[in-house]
C-alpha cells in the first residue's frame, strides 16, 4: 500500500474544512471547493489534521485513497493560493484580447476565437501573446488552459501555435534541410 493516502494534512489557519454527506467542503480566503467521493474512502477531520482512510483491501479502493488524500491537499493549497498556468502565443499576427471575463484570440485563422472563461477562472493577458489562466480549482484551470493550448497546437516545422510558458518544442527538419543533407 502506498504512503500518500495515509499522510495527515495540516490545516492552516483561515481555512475550514469539513466532510458530510459524501462531499468534502474546503472554505478559505480565496473561496470555497466542494469535493464528492466515494463510499470505500472515510475522510476525518479532527482537530487542524485532514485523515483518509479505506474501508477495502482492495487495490483500487487503496488507490483511490491516496487520490482523494491529494485532491484534498490541492483544494487547501487552492483556497490559500489558488494557482496559475501561462501560455505563449507564438506566430506572427497572433494576439489575444480581454472581453470582459472573456477572451478573443487571434490565431492564424479567418475568424478570431473566443474562449469564455468558466466560473471560478480568469484570464490575465500580458503583452498580446502572454496568457494566465487562474483559479483556485487545479484540475480547473489545467482543463481550461489544455482547451486553449488546443486551439491552435505547436507544429514541429517553425514552432508557431500555443504552448506552454518554457515548454520545449522540437522541431522537425523540413524537406529542404531533408534534400541538402542527402537524406
Amino acid at each position: 500500500m502506498g504512503r500518500i493516502g495515509k499522510r495527515e494534512l495540516k490545516i492552516p489557519s483561515g481555512v475550514n474544512v469539513s466532510v458530510a454527506g459524501g462531499q468534502v467542503t474546503v472554505k478559505g480566503p480565496k473561496g470555497q471547493l466542494v469535493q464528492s467521493y466515494v463510499p470505500k474512502i472515510e475522510i476525518a477531520v479532527k482537530g487542524d489534521l485532514v485523515t483518509t482512510g479505506c474501508r477495502s483491501t482492495n487495490p483500487k479502493a487503496l488507490a483511490l485513497q491516496g487520490l482523494y488524500n491529494s485532491i484534498i491537499l490541492n483544494m487547501i493549497k487552492g483556497v490559500i493560493e489558488g494557482y496559475e498556468k501561462k501560455l505563449e502565443m507564438v506566430g506572427v499576427g497572433y494576439r489575444a484580447a480581454k472581453e470582459g471575463r472573456n477572451m478573443q484570440i487571434q490565431i492564424g485563422y479567418s475568424h478570431p476565437v473566443f474562449v469564455e472563461a468558466p466560473a471560478g477562472i480568469e484570464f490575465m493577458i500580458e503583452g498580446t501573446n502572454k496568457i494566465s489562466v487562474k483559479g483556485i480549482d487545479k484540475q480547473l484551470v489545467g482543463e481550461v488552459a489544455a482547451k486553449i493550448r488546443r486551439i491552435r497546437k505547436v507544429e514541429p516545422y517553425k514552432g508557431k501555435g500555443i504552448r506552454y510558458a518554457g515548454e520545449k518544442v522540437r522541431k522537425k527538419a523540413g524537406k529542404a534541410a531533408k534534400a541538402a543533407s542527402g537524406a
